[in-house]
């Protein structure tokens, strides 16, 4: 344990340190007051801990220049404490006081928990036990990928250290020797109700994260500059171990009134005892300015890009297009040397396990844990990658947490969820992605991809690598032909008319499995004198809504086929944007409980199959 021995630090830095946390003290206070809202409390009971790593010689960080590839990198995992976060910029002086007053304002930049736009935010946080796995993703890039000496930080709440994602995180930092990953951990002992698990009680943590494999410094006084001072030392020097420094701290240090109170969490100091506060935490000179020491001179690898092998499917060829979407990273990883893949221990049922025994220095498993899986992958993001990130689509729900904040971080990240619907056969309904077209549609500027052969996968993996945001690929288990020249185009946000004429009564509209069974029912109802047009939706969004009106002005009646539940999915998609159309559209999906079966039996039981969608128009129609 780190105790309050003889300091090695001058007087005068101890001074310097001293005049800064007042004054980060004074403007938490303020900022939170004149919001009124915030955590004060929260941000108080960190104050020297991110004081003395920021300013205290340890963090290395280019102010000038965020994205420089030296700059050490901080994460608020506990978001609730960005009236702290903001006033350390303010403090390294690339923040007015002006600009810190204007807290929680609808145009403010300085949101209730910090987002992209900060500009010296590293990752959006907010929602408590993600900035770990964040944390993990970006030391795996400075280690693995780039091999830039920059150490990520990571502040955390003991209230967040529940989460099980935390847990995740812990654990995938140890068997990948993250001795650059550096967590400091805030327990203040109180939560937003009253007192957290484990309370003061610092070794029930240390005991828990050793056993983990990570290395743990604990300090008696996280308010003493020199307990600090050398636990980051310390801290800096691991070898082959992440570390976690756990301190005791004081929720609302410095203020009297608040100090270690329960029922203060997330409230400001009422006007008529704002003047009090201030007086308990003490005048100071505030044109005090931190400095922050600069980072090594480094020069990020860049590797050009190559012009990949075409595209090499015969048509008629069956191919699950999970096998396509394998052969897709492989061969689009020289067009992409910033692509690298994820795998939640299914690789070899993804096919990400082509990419990784092609590339295995750009693959990085993460085993049956999704959370911390999604976290990751945003952290490297943010470093600039490309990451895929793929398991089976039922399993991405349990990161949809994850998942939604990844965008207001601002990284690119692609999502492949494979085993997706009935259609995959006899494993039932625990393995069946039947929510996943409905969870990915609702993430903003999000785009949700449904392709139904290898042609297009391919040129759809590809599409989604060369855009930036957030997407999703739908990829199916079974096989299915190839019915696309190698050299067809898909575009984000279009479709394909397969099947069409003037005397077209009925629309089908399907994606993937049903695109083919929607293709036989075609034949089905043609020789029963019954014309149907049939699309390929395989961009779900954004939708083509021009062919969808189209289509739905020239026929009677629009079908959707899709393997999914009703809910959020495909039809909905079609009935958002024909909700002003007078044509009917009706939304064949997964309506009954799954049972275990073959492919086939699960098709014909949901209504899916091509000889049910042609029962289903002739009903119609009759």
């Amino acid at each position: 344990m780190i105790d309050s021995m003889t300091d090695q630090k001058s007087a005068a830095d101890e001074k310097t340190l001293d005049r800064i946390a007042t004054q980060i003290r004074r403007w938490i206070l303020r900022c939170t007051s004149q919001a009124g809202s915030g955590h004060p409390t929260s941000s108080l009971s960190a104050v020297e801990l991110m004081v003395d790593l920021m300013f205290g010689g340890t963090f290395r960080y280019d102010v000038k220049t965020p994205e420089h590839p030296g700059n050490d990198r901080l994460i608020f995992s506990k978001g609730h404490a960005s009236p702290l976060f903001y006033s350390l910029w303010a403090a390294a002086g690339e923040v007015s006081e002006e600009e810190l007053m204007t807290y929680r304002q609808f145009d403010s930049e300085l949101e209730g928990h910090p987002t992209s736009r900060f500009r010296f935010t590293e990752a959006a946080t907010g929602s408590l036990g993600q900035g770990l796995s964040v944390g993990l993703g970006m030391a795996i890039n400075a280690k693995y990928i780039d091999e830039l000496p920059y150490r990520t930080f990571v502040l955390l709440g003991d209230s967040e250290m529940a989460e099980g994602s935390q847990w995740e995180a812990i654990q995938l930092a140890a068997h990948y020797q993250l001795d650059n990953l550096i967590g400091v951990l805030d327990v203040n002992r109180l939560g937003q109700r009253g007192e957290t698990m484990y309370g003061h009680d610092l070794e029930a943590y240390r005991q828990r994260i050793e056993a983990f494999g990570w290395r743990c410094i604990l300090v008696s006084d996280g308010h003493d500059h020199a307990q600090l001072s050398r636990a980051y030392e310390s801290a800096c020097q691991s070898t082959g171990q992440p570390v976690m420094i756990i301190a005791w701290t004081v929720k609302g240090e410095g203020v009297s009134f608040l100090e270690n109170k329960e029922g203060q969490h997330g409230k400001p100091v009422s006007d008529d005892r704002i003047d009090e506060a201030m007086s308990d935490v003490g005048d100071v000179n505030e044109t005090v300015v931190g400095t922050i020491h600069p980072p090594a001179e480094v020069t990020q690898r860049q590797v050009p890009s190559q012009t990949p092998l075409p595209i090499e499917y015969e048509l008629g060829e069956e191919l699950a297009t999970r096998d396509a979407y394998g052969n897709a990273l492989c061969r689009l990883a020289k067009k992409y040397p910033d692509l690298v893949a994820f795998d939640g221990e299914v690789s070899n049922s993804t096919r990400a396990k082509q990419f990784a025994d092609e590339h295995p220095e750009r693959f990085f498993e993460m085993f049956i844990a999704e959370q911390n899986m999604v976290g990751a992958a945003t952290g490297v993001a943010l470093r600039g990658k490309l990451p895929f990130v793929s398991t089976f689509a039922a399993f991405f729900s349990r990161a949809f947490d994850q998942i939604r904040m990844a965008p207001y971080s601002g990284g690119s990240v692609t999502f492949v969820g494979s085993h997706c619907g009935v259609s995959i056969g006899q494993d039932g309904p625990s393995q069946m992605g039947l929510e996943d077209i409905a969870m990915f549609r609702t993430i903003a500027d999000g785009v949700v991809l449904y392709p139904c052969d290898a042609v297009s996968t391919e040129a759809l993996v590809d599409a989604l690598a060369d855009r930036r945001g957030l997407g999703y690929l739908r990829t199916t288990r079974g096989k299915t032909p190839v019915i696309y020249a190698a050299d067809e185009e898909f575009t984000i946000g279009g479709s394909k008319v397969l099947r069409q004429s003037d005397q077209d009564r009925v629309t089908l509209v399907a994606a993937g499995i049903t695109l083919h069974e929607s293709l036989e029912a075609y034949d089905v109802l043609k020789e029963r004198g019954i014309a149907v047009r049939v699309i390929d939706l395989y961009s779900i969004k954004p939708l083509d809504h021009a062919t969808i009106r189209h289509a739905a002005d020239q026929t009677e009646v629009v079908f959707t086929i899709e393997d999914h539940f009703p809910e959020g999915g495909l039809g909905e998609a079609v009935l958002t944007s024909l909700s002003d159309h007078a044509t009917p559209v009706n939304c064949l999906a997964v309506r009954k409980r799954p049972l275990s079966g073959s492919p086939d039996e699960q098709l014909d039981a949901q209504g899916l199959s091509a000889a049910a969608i042609a029962r289903a128009v002739e009903m119609h129609l009759a």
